[in-house]
């Protein structure tokens, strides 16, 4: 039994061999090398975009009232805070002596309003809009001061450009206001400010993302202006254009290599008096290395005068 056992396996080998000697003759240059295709993914990097935020007249109210500066960021700070780089529109001064009303024009919110910027993780404020003048130089500066203090960097305002590095990778973040009612240092939307500023960015940075305050109120559709502003802010070197001010989501546009989302809608604000005005999305914004691969906007819907819910 033995021996039969032993026959059957030298038989085995010899065919193994065979087989092997075939395969060899077969190709000359020996047996085939199967070789992995080779994937190369950079890291992804998460840029969060907020629509406007006003912490002024009822949500400034309304913080008084609950005695808790993070109550407008409650339900998302969460969402924000997962941002590799989350940048908002903060569109009114932070003071100290801000009055409490719910009534007019003219907004601010006080101070302690910066813990909920910082409870929900935001990086960069984007102060190029009408309202952050809404106190004069003195309010924009002492905001500046605060946000500084707070570790909140910000862009939108006559200096350097923004410079952030992410994960190895340098952002440039610039913005700039086209509705009346700003004074300087905010920087205006002109061709002059644009080619110049953006330009520079490009020319120093790995990806550059513009905030644009523009368009028409209460419009779902970005007007012409809004349009020629974003083709222009494209070809100087964009890559990103984040856009705000309707206080209604709009559309986006992808132009030749850059993403535009025209418009956010509101995240913070105590507009309850309609449904769009008590929308907004938080942009989220994938990039792997330099390239933008995807785009996700997350609903909210603003509850109580201020508050956005998922």
């Amino acid at each position: 039994m033995v021996q039969v056992k032993m026959l059957v396996a030298a038989i085995a080998l010899l065919m193994g061999v065979a087989v092997l000697t075939k395969a060899n003759l077969a190709n000359k240059a020996g047996p085939q090398q199967v070789t992995p295709a080779v994937i190369s993914k950079q890291e992804q990097i998460v840029l969060l975009a907020t629509g406007d935020v006003v912490i002024g007249r009822s949500v400034n109210y309304q913080l008084v009232k609950y005695t808790n500066p993070v109550w407008p960021f409650e339900q998302v700070k969460a969402v924000l805070a997962a941002g590799d780089l989350t940048v908002a529109n903060v569109e009114a001064p932070l003071l100290q002596d801000c009055p409490t009303t719910v009534e007019g024009m003219v907004f601010c919110g006080r101070e302690t309003a910066v813990k909920g910027l910082t409870a929900a993780g935001i990086d960069v404020a984007t102060l190029a809009n009408n309202h952050i003048s809404d106190y004069g130089v003195a309010g924009i500066e002492h905001t500046v001061k605060l946000l500084h203090d707070n570790a909140i960097a910000v862009a939108g305002l006559e200096g350097p450009i923004l410079y952030k590095e992410v994960k190895g990778l340098k952002f440039a973040l610039l913005a700039f206001n086209d509705i009346s009612g700003s004074v300087p240092p905010v920087l205006r939307a002109t061709k002059e400010n644009i080619d110049r500023l953006v330009s520079e960015a490009r020319r120093n940075a790995d990806v550059v993302v513009v905030a644009m305050h523009w368009g028409a109120e209460y419009s779902a559709t970005p007007d012409s202006r809004q349009v020629e502003l974003a083709h222009m802010v494209a070809d100087a070197g964009a890559d990103l254009i984040l856009g705000n001010h309707p206080h209604w989501i709009q559309s986006a546009e992808q132009y030749k290599a850059t993403y535009i989302k025209y418009a956010h809608g509101n995240l913070v604000f105590d507009q309850m008096w309609s449904e769009q005005t008590k929308k907004g999305v938080i942009g989220r914004y994938t990039f792997e290395g330099t390239k933008l691969v995807a785009q996700e906007f997350i609903p909210t819907y603003i509850i109580d005068y201020g508050q956005p819910q998922l």
